[in-house]
């Protein structure tokens, strides 16, 4: 199906522009085409090396066993330089630099972690929507049959009635 093709049952779509013919075939075209997609896996596919360590670094930075060991840093490093004032004496400005190296680049890594997850959030959003507008072009297709069947079944019990009230006068 082409790009005009597919723009242009969209277009009759969100102006319920259908025949009865076209929205069947488009109903039919729906249910036999799956259009779910697992938006994780899709993601996963073109991750580039970079996207994958801004998440692994960003996975790693955000736990609670990053905040555990380089808490035990901090208080270690405070400890030793205290006692024995021969890297970084008080008031640490050794250890003022590196943490606000460390900040400098975790920031931006976790950001672009974060623009990432954003994309993704967007793709799975589109998906659904997607779903959504299926289902919901099914769901009127089966209550359209349903309002047929209910017709019919409606005019055969009109006609068994008839039948029925026929036999009862021929009856004496």
């Amino acid at each position: 199906m082409s790009k005009r093709d597919k723009k242009e049952i969209v277009q009759m779509i969100l102006h319920q522009n259908l025949e009865k013919k076209d929205k069947e075939e488009i109903i039919d075209m729906l249910a036999d085409s799956p259009i779910a997609i697992d938006v994780d896996k899709e993601e996963e596919k073109n991750l580039t090396f970079s996207e994958k360590l801004a998440d692994k670094i960003s996975e790693i930075a955000g736990s609670w066993g990053f905040i555990v060991i380089f808490s035990l840093f901090l208080i270690l490093w405070i400890i030793l330089n205290t006692i024995y004032k021969h890297l970084d004496p008080y008031p640490f400005i050794l250890l003022n630099l590196i943490l606000s190296c460390l900040t400098a680049l975790q920031a931006p890594i976790i950001m672009m972690s974060q623009n990432r997850a954003s994309k993704k959030d967007s793709l799975r959003n589109q998906n659904d929507y997607q779903v959504d507008l299926k289902s919901e072009l099914i769901l009127e297709d089966l209550h359209n049959k349903i309002e047929l069947i209910l017709k019919n079944q409606q005019k055969l019990a009109d006609i068994i009635d008839k039948i029925i009230e026929e036999t009862n006068k021929e009856k004496p």
